[in-house]
């Protein structure tokens, strides 16, 4: 970089760094409270006693404590040596003794030397970056480590200022291919460490013992929790965020704010852009507002900067989530509301499939979650929403349309309300259990329809993916069971726990206390509900569900439930899957997504950027090469114009008025509603998976009846 870039912000950021070291308070020890000595000694025992793992907390378990309390302090091996970690082997096998008399000195002292190691190295990266900016060269042929888990702790502070240097180096290449003004690399930079910097010296004892008191709650499950009394209040922010802002469930990742899920029906997701894994690296308001770098930030204030009132515009600079490096972004423009109960609602749409001379119906009733309306079911309002109510009119709405056989489609339904999806598997079977729940007593309970009642007894195929989650998985599994629908899509994310949060003299615990089991006595739990005709999922399975969470509670069986069975698939499944596999293999769309797939794959094994400039770009137009090549792909086999690059494909939807968000603004309720309409309307062939999914229905119904057939005449014969 050249250095007359850097000359004229020399002041300027020799003033901002004496201002951030008159600012800040100097470094001082973080003590432990006497109310926090009662909530751990609390806490260990309600984990030991209500968990359903029933795991004791003794050596060995005292010993992964250290070793993941460490490595959520420094699991990039940035801040401590070897001689730290030498220090630290007093406390392996003693956290748990100390723990239970309400001693927290391990892990104060712990925190302690990384909060020093983390100022001093903070503090002298504001100070030095100007010169280190400038001295680096961009043509030496080195790399950065993308992948730290087999890294060695550092021998010596040499060795922890090379990574360092790496590391600076990475980001100011990240940012110079990301087309930053080289001028204001720097600045950037040092705003990003003086704000981290900032952070550091904010932290206090309760956030202390929230990272040591989970460092030992993530051994038992990672949905098993200590939420402090802020945390709590932050908590409560995130869902007026998910419900208010943007609708995003966002969590921290190293040094970045990670989309975790989006809120069905909520305008991130109507929006259509933002990907969950996907990396939010800065934020700008209004439609011109300067992009703020938010790298670093605490997610509370990330969260009160993407939050505004409803009709706002937010722009979310981000990472996406299938870029291995951090130098492609991508500008995301979301208007913000708020997710309307009736937005949420299942909707139905017809799919018209050609089967030879004819065309076949196919009814679809899209069900983004299981919802209801509580306060109106307690308030005793006869006509309270619900999934299963709005379900049961559009079943008879589309029975009327005359359609020959019906899709559920749970796709991205993250679950809900357990009632519910109690209540729906009730529409599709006469009567019987839909899951058992046992609890960490051993205990097992049956939810399901008690009465014998009329149901739909039509064809069914009910569409899944990686973000079908706890009670969608509940219904497609007990729809499997029961042999009652043919499933298809992707495996499902695998969340089969129940959690109960249980007050602490200081916050309150979020404990595993139960697990889901279906009525075949497998769980739903990890491996999640795999389809009977599975397609290619979309979704990194390493990155997203049950299976790639740390210390996830496995999967398992218990006694199974006697059950009727309302169909035999075994017979036609192998031949659904074969034309399935024939059709996609001439299927321009399916080879397109299975491109993608493969392309994502080979991203996903690359362990190192190199940090020369010209090998770094190479590799970034490699990259854009291979996705041109691929959308060019299918754009040849269907007959459509050829792209010359990545950036006609994203112009071609910019040049409709619709497709502008931030068009939002003018509308008013009229308009709002007038959209949504066209929204239902709008032409379902273009979704690829659900058009599958039709056409494996419609190969059930076909081969059932050529067999119905085959079997009359031999009767007829005999």
């Amino acid at each position: 970089m050249n250095l007359r870039h850097h000359t004229k912000f020399t002041g300027r950021l020799a003033f901002f760094t004496l201002l951030l070291s008159i600012c800040l308070p100097a470094w001082s020890t973080i003590e432990y409270t006497e109310p926090q000595r009662d909530t751990v000694v609390q806490m260990v025992e309600k984990l030991q006693e209500r968990h359903y793992a029933k795991l004791p907390y003794g050596d060995d378990l005292s010993s992964q404590h250290l070793d993941n309390y460490i490595e959520s302090l420094d699991n990039g091996k940035m801040f401590f040596t070897a001689a730290d970690l030498a220090d630290f082997e007093q406390y392996r096998s003693v956290m748990d003794d100390q723990l239970r008399d309400g001693k927290l000195d391990a892990g104060f002292i712990i925190f302690n030397r990384y909060h020093q190691r983390v100022q001093d190295r903070l503090n002298n990266v504001s100070d030095t970056l100007p010169e280190t900016v400038a001295a680096m060269d961009f043509t030496i042929d080195e790399s950065f480590p993308l992948d730290t888990d087999g890294r060695q702790w550092a021998n010596n502070q040499a060795e922890l200022d090379d990574r360092w240097r790496k590391q600076l180096k990475n980001q100011v290449l990240s940012l110079k291919i990301a087309d930053k003004d080289e001028d204001e690399i720097v600045p950037t930079l040092q705003k990003r460490y003086g704000r981290q910097l900032q952070n550091v010296t904010k932290y206090n004892s309760q956030d202390v013992f929230q990272i040591y008191a989970n460092a030992l709650t993530e051994l038992y499950d990672p949905h098993t929790n200590y939420l402090s009394p802020r945390s709590t209040e932050n908590f409560n922010i995130n869902m007026s965020l998910s419900l208010e802002g943007i609708g995003a469930v966002l969590q921290m990742e190293d040094e970045y704010t990670k989309v975790s899920s989006l809120v069905a029906k909520g305008p991130a997701d109507k929006a259509g852009e933002l990907r969950p894994s996907d990396r939010i690296v800065s934020v700008g308001q209004g439609a011109d507002g300067p992009l703020e770098d938010i790298i670093g930030w605490r997610l509370d204030e990330v969260v009160q900067l993407i939050r505004g009132p409803k009709d706002t515009t937010v722009r979310l600079e981000v990472i996406p989530a299938k870029s291995k490096s951090t130098d492609e972004r991508k500008i995301i423009v979301i208007v913000r509301n708020k997710v309307k109960l009736e937005e949420q609602s299942a909707q139905k749409k017809v799919l018209e499939i050609p089967a030879g001379d004819e065309v076949i119906k196919i009814g679809v009733i899209d069900i983004p979650a299981f919802y209801i309306d509580f306060e109106a079911m307690r308030r005793g309002e006869k006509d309270y929403k619900s999934t299963t109510r709005d379900v049961k009119n559009l079943l008879q709405e589309l029975e009327s349309d005359g359609v020959d056989g019906i899709i559920i489609d749970l796709r991205n339904n993250g679950g809900g309300s357990l009632q519910e999806a109690n209540e729906l598997t009730g529409l599709f079977i006469e009567y019987g259990p839909t899951v058992q729940i046992r609890h960490s007593s051993r205990k097992v309970w049956r939810d399901g329809k008690r009465l014998k009642s009329p149901y739909y007894e039509g064809p069914l195929v009910v569409l899944v993916n990686r973000l079908s989650a706890s009670a969608s998985e509940i219904f497609a599994g007990a729809m499997q069971d029961y042999e009652r629908a043919i499933i298809v899509g992707d495996s499902s994310f695998g969340k089969g726990t129940v959690q109960t949060l249980v007050p602490l003299t200081e916050g309150q615990l979020k404990i595993t206390e139960s697990k889901f089991y279906r009525i075949s006595g497998e769980s739903t739990q990890h491996r999640g509900v795999v389809p009977d005709v599975e397609f290619p999922s979309i979704y990194d399975a390493t990155e997203i569900g049950e299976s790639a969470l740390d210390n996830a509670l496995r999967w398992d069986q218990i006694s199974p439930v006697r059950h009727i069975n309302y169909d035999d698939f075994s017979s036609v499944l192998p031949d659904l899957q074969t034309k399935f596999l024939e059709r996609s293999a001439n299927n321009p769309d399916f080879i397109f997504l299975e491109d993608q797939i493969e392309l994502a794959q080979a991203t996903r094994e690359i362990t190192a950027l190199p940090l020369n400039e010209k090998s770094r770009i190479a590799l970034r137009d490699t990259q854009k090469a291979k996705a041109l090549s691929i959308e060019n792909k299918r754009r040849k086999a269907k007959g459509e114009e050829l792209l010359t690059s990545l950036q006609d494909d994203e112009e071609e939807g910019s040049h409709s008025d619709d497709s502008d968000p931030l068009a939002a603004n003018e509308n008013d309720e009229d308009d709002d509603a007038d959209s949504e309409q066209k929204d239902s309307e709008e032409d379902v062939t273009d979704d690829v998976l659900l058009m599958e999914a039709g056409y494996v229905l419609v190969d059930a119904l076909l081969l059932k009846q050529r067999r119905y057939a085959l079997h009359h005449a031999e009767e007829a014969v005999h």
